[in-house]
């Protein structure tokens, strides 16, 4: 039973990466393949990066398939009634599937909780990178970009690094147009260590104006430089679903410290008093509750193989069936009424008074309760 499992288990988490994966690399990483802005190996890069993503997810997925389809063959072909026959508990048979689930738990814990938030951060790093070397990524075509506080940009194409009709406004404190320059063609490179833009103009006309006089300059060659301060993203700027375990853990902490404040030290009366520590308290459930919820989530997560595998074992057998499909179409169907509940916990975020950090944990309850049920039922042959 053990050997079966795994082998299927191996191929249906194949299958579901693989699925899971296509959405992501056919959106943003075969488009950079495509319009040459990346290479194979950075295709390659980005494609491991997002493995231990989506594995969170095919992992429990797998893992539910597998059950129903062997637990099903194991049902059709009569061998539990053999197995019964022989004196030997069904609960006896399945222990060794009991132990996999949890050791996959554990497992979708580490990556859950540790690997695919780091992972995440550093895909979308590798594609702010690529993104970052693409003159159209800062300049995009006929469009007009603010690169710095007083000056206005405006190209009118784009080819890789190569412009063509550029306008580039200087303006003054009360933002109007103090001088501009006009170019026919230009160059834009990257300083990928400083992130710092140099844009090169060729024969350019600077404009000066001057109280409705406009005073034109030929120029062979213009350089200007831009620092995109942004791109150096720091990691307190790192977003709640892109934070490891500890990360959110730390930031728990962090908010709670600086909002917390002990009834002692709030003026007034105690009626006021009273009344402030409530606004306190509501502000920071307000903002704590989000990252509750991602905590809860990672953890909870993490609990969906042994949750799957309980529900799936007792329903292979009663599905009585060997077909390939009947097992991935009941397993369709249970990821969906699991995930159901995490979707719905982290649309209420921002409702503390639902407490939708404890709601993520609901499928896990419901299914290992269900789950229980249906097994001891199993094994008594009812």
């Amino acid at each position: 039973m053990l050997r079966q499992v795994v082998a299927t288990l191996l191929m249906t988490v194949a299958v579901f990466t693989f699925v899971l994966l296509l959405g992501n690399v056919l959106k943003e990483v075969l488009a950079l393949l495509v319009n040459q802005q990346a290479t194979f190996a950075m295709v390659g890069k980005a494609v491991g990066l997002l493995i231990p993503f989506v594995m969170v997810f095919a992992l429990p997925m797998g893992m539910l398939t597998a059950a129903l389809l062997i637990c099903g063959r194991f049902s059709a072909d009569h061998e539990l009634t053999a197995v019964r026959a022989s004196g030997v508990s069904l609960l006896a048979v399945i222990s060794p599937l009991l132990l996999l689930s949890v050791a996959l738990s554990c497992l979708c814990g580490v990556i859950n909780m540790h690997v695919a938030p780091k992972c995440r951060v550093a895909y979308k790093s590798l594609l702010a990178e690529v993104g970052a070397r693409q003159a159209s990524a800062f300049l995009p075509e006929k469009t007009f970009v603010k690169i710095a506080t007083n000056f206005i940009a405006y190209v009118g194409q784009v080819n890789e690094s190569e412009l063509e009709d550029i306008l580039i406004y200087d303006l003054d404190s009360e933002g109007r147009v103090g001088s501009y320059a006009r170019a026919e063609t230009g160059r834009l490179t990257v300083d990928e260590t400083n992130h710092v833009y140099h844009l090169f103009l060729r024969d350019v006309w600077h404009v000066s104006v001057f109280e409705g006089k406009y005073n034109a300059v030929p120029m062979d060659a213009v350089r200007l430089s831009y620092t995109n301060t942004p791109a150096a993203r720091r990691e307190q700027d790192l977003r709640i679903s892109d934070m490891t375990f500890l990360q959110l853990r730390d930031e728990l902490r962090r908010l709670e410290n600086r909002i917390g404040v002990p009834p002692p030290l709030i003026p007034g009366t105690p009626e006021e008093r009273q009344k402030k520590l409530r606004e306190l308290r509501a502000n920071r459930d307000d903002l704590t509750t989000p990252i509750r919820v991602q905590i809860h989530r990672q953890a909870a997560f993490s609990f969906a193989c042994i949750g799957f595998t309980l529900v799936g074992i007792p329903l292979g057998i009663r599905a009585h069936r060997r077909e390939t499909t009947f097992g991935i179409a009941v397993a369709i169907v249970l990821v969906l009424a699991y995930y159901s509940f995490i979707i719905l916990g982290e649309s209420l975020d921002t409702n503390p008074e639902y407490f939708p950090h404890l709601l993520v944990w609901a499928p896990n309850f419901l299914f290992q309760a269900i789950g229980v049920v249906m097994l001891w039922r199993a094994n008594r042959g009812l």
